[in-house]
């Protein structure tokens, strides 16, 4: 697997290996050891994954920015299986370097990357395509009284969304009440 580091330390784009031909393909969508070892060449923590998660959107629907407070945050390891994303992490580590800051990665079915976050991070998704399947493995179980989100939108943040008709996007009750970065 091929491991790209981005412009916040800790999150990571990684890129299966892709076997194909005219039959199809074949990938190992996720390997232990190769997953550790990429963390501990980067002197990163070792995470044990508890959960996994499917979602179904359609073309417009943004989810998040989602995080979950301590004792229940989550690192998660997400990719998409049907479809495509943008996908994003804000740093909300609040004595972090790069606190506020932001990374986005086009997730899809067609790439095959993957997006590590650790703890410590809000994210969010916009499906850029009708029937987006979006998988994650997390590191701890979900907490309902834990959960927090930060609005989409936020303008301190400046994240840059593929959105040129924002009309066209669908977004939960829940997720437009989100509050802004403190």
């Amino acid at each position: 697997m091929n491991v790209i580091e981005t412009k916040i330390p800790g999150l990571l784009i990684i890129e299966p290996k892709v076997f194909g031909d005219d039959r199809g393909w074949f990938m190992e969508s996720f390997n232990q050891k190769a997953f550790e070892n990429a963390l501990k060449e980067r002197g990163l923590d070792i995470p044990q994954f508890v959960q996994d998660n499917h979602s179904l959107s359609q073309k417009g629907v943004l989810r998040g920015l989602h995080f979950q407070r301590a004792p229940f945050a989550q690192g998660k390891l997400v990719r998409v299986v049907q479809g495509r994303v943008w996908d994003v992490a804000v740093d909300i580590r609040e004595n972090s370097q790069t606190y506020g800051q932001w990374v986005g990665v086009e997730l899809s079915a067609e790439n095959h990357r993957q997006f590590w976050i650790p703890e410590g991070f809000a994210h969010g998704f916009i499906a850029l395509e009708d029937n987006t399947q979006f998988l994650y493995k997390a590191t701890n179980y979900y907490n309902k009284n834990s959960e927090g989100a930060i609005v989409w939108n936020d303008e301190n943040l400046k994240i840059k969304w593929p959105i040129h008709d924002l009309s066209n996007i669908f977004i939960s009750d829940k997720d437009k009440k989100a509050e802004k970065l403190k």
